[in-house]
């Protein structure tokens, strides 16, 4: 063999898996070639940005030869959307902070004029009329309160008297079965304490409903008022808390940055006293619309409660049912729930 033929490059070798094939030597080859040009692509990794600007021309070439610069896109795409994310989660944390500086500054104020009212040093702004209706409307929310907690415990205990009178009637009925020469007494005993219990089942639905009115009346329509005064007096708090600053700042030295401030406090003071102002009006138009459903409620409720009372313990049954139809309540009468289907016929 010639010299040129021992000194054959390694490059040519025949790969293991080839089995000595020729026709895979030509395919290693041109895959040789191939890797070489991407590698040729590659710059050392030491060298400057503007050889790194150039091997990123070269390589999208070789991967738009490829057929890989759609990856690259998709990638680069990402990338855009993951940094529009961060921009965007950015400017949600500075929107927090800034609200957070604003609410520490006004609780900071507000705080501080509470403090300074509880010790008599700082001015209270103050509406003698409203006030008044105001703590009486407190007042009788806290009646109210209390006849609803008697008429609860009423309910209770007279629910298990009619509950007695049933027991007792059954047990009557029961013994004039089984006592033939005491059938006659124990019978009417029976009778008597059945019709008790039908009237006092009467007497119960007029009660009960005259709980549920009182407690609607109580703790949804005083409460939705009241919620409106708690609003009004935090809204007092700030509106005298932003005035007491902006006097304060008036009393002071002005320069250019104590104009600005003095500006600025103004606006707030401004914004604030509207907001005072608007609830002042709410609350007022509210105390209003209450006292006169409150008396409008409490005036057939109460003629309820009389008639059904007095009906009962009278012995009228057929007035105690008359005055329930009055008020349109639907009385449950005994022994008309629907039956089993055992019983279906």
């Amino acid at each position: 063999m010639s010299e040129g033929g021992v000194s054959q490059p390694a490059t040519t070798e025949i790969p293991i898996s080839s089995n000595g094939d020729p026709r895979q030597i030509g395919h290693d080859k041109a895959l040789e070639q191939d890797l070489q040009q991407v590698m040729d692509a590659v710059p050392d990794l030491n060298e400057s940005s503007a050889v790194s600007d150039g091997y990123e021309g070269n390589l999208k070439g070789v991967l738009r030869q490829s057929g890989m610069v759609k990856g690259a896109q998709v990638v680069e795409t990402t990338q855009n959307s993951s940094i529009a994310t961060e921009e965007g989660g950015r400017g949600v944390a500075l929107e927090k902070l800034e609200f957070v500086k604003k609410w520490s500054v006004n609780t900071y104020k507000c705080t501080k004029q509470v403090l300074s009212e509880r010790f008599g040093r700082g001015s209270k702004t103050v509406d003698l009329q409203l006030e008044a209706q105001i703590e009486i409307l407190r007042d009788t929310q806290h009646k109210y309160e209390n006849v609803l907690r008697l008429a609860h415990e009423l309910t209770r205990h007279f629910s298990l008297v009619v509950q007695t009178q049933r027991t007792l009637g059954d047990t009557f009925a029961d013994l004039s079965q089984k006592s033939p020469e005491l059938q006659e007494e124990f019978g009417y005993n029976a009778e008597t304490q059945r019709l008790l219990c039908k009237n006092g089942e009467t007497l119960l639905s007029a009660i009960n409903f005259f709980v549920s009115s009182v407690n609607t009346l109580v703790n949804k329509t005083m409460e939705d008022t009241l919620l409106t005064i708690k609003q009004y007096e935090s809204a007092r708090i700030e509106y005298d808390a932003y005035r007491t600053d902006l006097e304060e700042m008036s009393l002071a030295q002005r320069d250019a940055a104590m104009m600005v401030k003095i500006e600025t406090a103004q606006q707030n003071f401004q914004v604030h006293k509207e907001k005072y102002e608007q609830l002042r009006a709410n609350v007022s138009i509210k105390l209003k619309f209450l006292e006169e459903n409150k008396v409008k409620v409490m005036h057939k409720q109460l003629l309820l409660f009389h008639n059904a009372v007095s009906a009962y313990f009278a012995g009228n049954q057929q007035q105690l049912e008359q005055t329930l139809k009055q008020f349109n309540i639907n009385l449950k009468t005994p022994g008309t729930d629907k039956p089993s289907w055992l019983e279906e016929p």
